[in-house]
């Protein structure tokens, strides 16, 4: 099943339930993966990586705004941002923990020699590949940073 029938699956439990977080949510994912399936000019479905960045990048955008509404002391804004972020989440692949994140990484090391700060570019490029939607970028980002400092 497609990740478009997967949402449109949900979408229908959530109208059922009369659930307007997890409704809203699910709309807005299917409205980008539209706007992704016309922006290449054709009919042709998204391929799998390309549906897990789109998923990413919501799950980021609502955390990133419940971020800002909790700094600016609004937990009645920045709730619901939360729990549309994990109405989404559900339909990305499992994500790793940092432990297992630190392991690839440590490996990724070793193969590339890295051993500066100079060569984060060349680490963060192979482990944004073979981390790719198994972790966020952040993440990634800290571990490879730590390791090399």
């Amino acid at each position: 099943m497609s990740l478009q029938e997967k949402v449109m699956e949900a979408m229908k439990a959530a109208m059922k339930a009369k659930d307007t977080q997890s409704l809203e949510a699910l709309r807005s994912v299917k409205s980008a993966l539209l706007l992704a399936q016309t922006e290449s000019g054709s009919k042709v479905e998204l391929s799998e990586e390309d549906e897990i960045k789109l998923l990413q990048k919501q799950v980021k955008q609502r955390r990133d705004s419940a971020a800002i509404y909790t700094d600016q002391n609004r937990a009645d804004l920045a709730e619901p941002e939360l729990a549309q972020a994990k109405v989404i989440e559900q339909f990305l692949p499992e994500q790793l923990s940092t432990e297992e994140v630190s392991k690839l990484i440590e490996e990724i090391i070793a193969e590339t020699g890295a051993s500066s700060m100079a060569d984060m570019g060349k680490v963060m490029g192979l482990a944004s590949a073979k981390l790719a939607g198994k972790a966020d970028g952040k993440t990634i980002s800290t571990v490879v940073k730590s390791m090399l400092s």
